[in-house]
């Protein structure tokens, strides 16, 4: 049977896959076991976490060290405050997780029925310091979803693993390991009674927190390679570096772009077609058109507000934004379900072209389908997309709807910039693609328009430069900066047909005659239209 691109659950055999050990520094991790150390391992969903986690279990137990046991705790979520039914079903997990790992001896489940006679508050700190008095090796303690707990429940797991740690390892596990999508330190858990306890006070206790990581370039070269010498089938060498623009390593959708590519697209179940760039844009679109679990789960979050005021300055080309005004913790938290990257001293940016790609998109998905523009009425003979006439449409089409259709999205900061792209990608649907580059602190936005202007693969495609801004402060400076910032940008795309700079003004004491204009200019050698809008 031929192997496959898992896209659903940890790896198993059948699978291309890169060593879940090779994922994480083992050598630290075996450090911290031997000092019988706590401690925390996150990563966003779908990263592989649970592989990982697995993996170190059964290395664990080979090593004949330890009795390593591995505990998805999720099932509690749907009790919520209720801490004894939380209690009570986590001593049953574990139980059956030792039951498992101790060859169907019975000893844990007895321990467990012996321990039920004891109040919800000490009910798992019992269950685990009896297993570790009667079992004959230290234990390591792996518990996964720990952050899908919530409230007061969340609190007694933690308190309850806290309070038999100075009895470790005889008495209590030697290590207990806690995955989740957050370091459990930017807890911040909302009791029944609205009190506030941060994860950091109530597990105090851990000594580091460890941050699973993306593929590498050369990960994601080696896991496709698999496919190659499983297969025969090969990919054109110029495909990784799309597919790591498109993914920055993200494991999901690394392994999601080679399923459809491979496998979704049937023509090329043929192993002997060859894959290339063209392939890769259509397996994005496919998978950015078709929203499978992952992506609409990504297109959830952005709805919640404190994703919102993190995100929507980025789309709006912001300056940099005064720390104090966005709380620290709603930017660890969007850092942490992996949807933007952030090092410290660099601007905040989304995490990859994909989910720079979805973003804009979903956002004015409802208003996408309430236009009545199609392609074909901007189409050239030669199949190219008319741009200007695009343009100065849209320029018509902007002064007499902005105010009602900015007010429509709920990231309306950044309304005129999704305006365009919305208008932009209902005319690209015909058989093109937009490529986006924004973030905060650049000032702008970047769109390469890419159209194909035959149906094969490897035929001549128009490529059109738009650069997106904000008035801010003097027109004649903004027009200057942006025709500097669009010929660069048209210098690194290099082979560009055309390019545009569009500029938004805001300002409400002009009239729509003074906004709406557009002339050319020569900047670097290139003409270059501007557009007022």
């Amino acid at each position: 049977m031929e192997k496959f691109f898992n896209t659903a659950g940890p790896q198993i055999p059948d699978c291309y896959t890169i060593d879940p050990l090779s994922r994480f520094d083992l050598d630290e991790v075996l450090m911290l076991i031997r000092q019988q150390r706590y401690f925390v391992m996150h990563a966003p969903r779908q990263t592989g976490k649970t592989s990982c986690m697995l993996a170190l279990r059964d290395y664990l137990n080979r090593e004949g060290r330890y009795i390593a046991v591995y505990a998805n705790v999720e099932g509690g979520q749907a009790s919520r405050n209720d801490s004894e039914s939380v209690i009570k079903s986590t001593c049953d997990t574990l139980a059956e997780q030792f039951r498992g790992v101790l060859n169907r001896s019975d000893l844990p489940l007895r321990i467990r029925d012996e321990v039920r006679q004891v109040g919800k508050d000490s009910m798992l700190a019992t269950y685990l310091r009896r297993l570790s008095e009667e079992l004959p090796k230290p234990i390591v303690l792996i518990i996964d979803e720990i952050d899908a707990l919530v409230g007061d429940s969340l609190v007694a797991v933690l308190r309850q693993i806290r309070s038999g740690y100075t009895d470790r390892p005889a008495s209590f596990p030697q290590t207990i390991i806690l995955c989740g999508v957050r370091d459990v330190r930017d807890y911040r858990i909302v009791l029944s009674n609205q009190d506030i306890v941060t994860g950091g006070s109530a597990f105090n206790i851990k000594a580091t927190s460890l941050r699973l990581g993306n593929f590498s370039r050369e990960e994601i070269h080696e896991l496709y390679m698999q496919h190659t010498r499983e297969t025969g089938q090969v990919f054109d060498e110029t495909c990784f570096p799309m597919v790591w623009q498109a993914t920055e390593g993200q494991p999901w959708l690394v392994n999601a772009l080679g399923r459809e590519v491979t496998w979704n697209m049937r023509e090329n179940r043929d192993r002997s077609v060859r894959i290339i760039p063209e392939m890769i844009d259509r397996a994005i679109e496919n998978i950015i058109y078709r929203r499978d679990t992952h992506i609409d789960i990504l297109i959830d979050k952005l709805m919640e507000p404190r994703v919102r005021r993190v995100i929507e300055p980025m789309l709006a080309d912001s300056e940099e934004a005064d720390e104090n005004q966005i709380p620290t913790d709603d930017i660890q938290y969007v850092k942490d379900m992996g949807l933007i990257t952030w090092e410290k001293g660099k601007p905040r940016r989304i995490a990859n072209g994909i989910y720079r790609e979805i973003i804009p998109r979903e956002l004015t998905w409802s208003t996408q389908n309430g236009l009545t523009q199609e392609p074909q009425w901007y189409e050239n003979a030669d199949h190219s997309i008319n741009v200007e006439k695009l343009l100065t449409d849209f320029q018509q089409f902007f002064r007499q709807n902005a105010d009602a259709w900015i007010g429509r999205f709920d990231y309306a900061e950044a309304g005129p910039q999704l305006l365009l792209q919305c208008f932009l990608q209902r005319i690209v649907n015909g058989g093109g693609y937009i490529d986006r580059e924004y973030g905060l602190g650049r000032k702008r936005t970047d769109l390469l328009i890419r159209k194909p202007l035959t149906d094969h693969y490897g035929g001549p495609v128009q490529r059109v430069v738009l650069e997106l801004k904000i008035k801010r402060g003097d027109l004649d400076k903004v027009i200057d900066r942006g025709l500097q910032q669009t010929a660069e940008y048209m210098d690194i795309v290099g082979s560009v047909d055309e390019g545009h700079l569009i500029i938004f003004d805001r300002t409400q004491q002009l009239s729509w005659d003074e906004r709406i204009w557009h002339r050319p200019y020569d900047a670097q050698g290139r003409r270059i239209m501007v557009w007022g809008m």
